[in-house]
């Protein structure tokens, strides 16, 4: 007999509802951080991001008592193979929208992340077999006819977004896969990672173009907040995913590129007809996909969590 679907206090309904709010909310103001540091290359940056995660992800771990979790984490080869995969298609995905961001690209990476989760139901269907709606189809249609039209009318191929849609649709069905949290996962991804960002930041120091004490205390705080400002978004959503729907978290999702479009807007970057075009139909598609999920109330390709 099939088990009853475990109840959900209200409570921690709120609470995560909350969680997940705050979340997408830090990574809908990301722009704001990443043009604040515009004077730091972003592979630079990229690589402050890595390294200053590892002690603050490690602080995480052991308030939440995780460390057993990612030391058997560490202990399955397989599991390590396949983080150390997802740390790659993570690294390209942060790397990509932080140098975005810097070239006032900020409309192609909120186009990127609306795109995200229509990516994953193509490629659920695709890869997995999943049989994919009428409204699922007709949304991804809307999606493709938006980047159609940007890239005939507007003469401006959004290489940037699918890039930045593809490497985390990549990103997120490999953790999909691999059996491990949200935190012990990512804490192995950047420890995997740290090698190559610490001797990049090496490198840049014994040429002497390491941005780290080199321009005022302001920066350097900003370059340490990398990490917190990494490690914080993805805790919140950790705690929102097994607190509300997976139809609700859906949702909350698109607060983040839409907010990254009003800090587009706000930056004062060229808004053009195609680019009205074009969001028009890629948000046509997320409120029928956005509909079709709610409609179903039934569990979705889970959003995994964006730079």
């Amino acid at each position: 007999m099939a088990s009853a679907p475990k109840q959900i206090d209200p409570k921690d309904s709120k609470a995560g509802f909350l969680s997940g709010l705050a979340a997408y909310t830090m990574w809908g103001l990301f722009p704001i951080y990443f043009v604040a540091m515009r004077h730091v290359p972003a592979l630079e940056l990229l690589a402050h991001r890595i390294v200053w995660s590892v002690p603050f992800g490690l602080l995480i771990l052991l308030f939440r008592k995780q460390i057993k979790d990612t030391l058997r984490a560490l202990a399955k080869p397989k599991t390590v193979a396949l983080l150390t995969i997802a740390a790659i298609a993570l690294a390209a995905n942060w790397g990509v929208y932080i140098w975005a961001i810097q070239q006032n690209q900020i409309f192609q990476g909120s186009l990127g992340y609306y795109i995200n989760p229509l990516l994953y139901v193509l490629v659920a269907v695709v890869f997995f077999k999943e049989k994919l709606s009428a409204l699922q189809g007709l949304a991804i249609a809307f999606a493709f006819i938006g980047v159609a039209i940007l890239t005939i009318k507007g003469g401006v191929f959004p290489g940037i977004s699918l890039f930045l849609a593809f490497s985390f649709t990549v990103y997120g069905v490999l953790r999909k896969q691999i059996d491990v949290g949200a935190m012990p996962g990512l804490f192995i991804e950047v420890l995997v990672l740290i090698l190559p960002a610490a001797g990049m930041l090496w490198y840049l120091s014994t040429q002497g173009s390491l941005s780290w004490g080199n321009f005022d205390t302001k920066t350097d705080v900003l370059i340490i907040l990398a990490g917190p400002l990494t490690v914080l978004p993805l805790l919140a959503f950790a705690f929102a995913a097994r607190r509300i729907q997976l139809s609700t978290l859906g949702i909350l999702q698109y607060i983040g590129p839409t907010m990254q479009f009003g800090c587009a807007i706000y930056f004062g970057e060229p808004f053009t007809v195609a680019h009205a075009w074009c969001f028009g139909f890629i948000w046509l598609g997320v409120g029928i996909f956005a509909f079709d999920a709610i409609r179903k109330n039934k569990r979705t390709p889970k959003p995994a969590s964006p730079s």
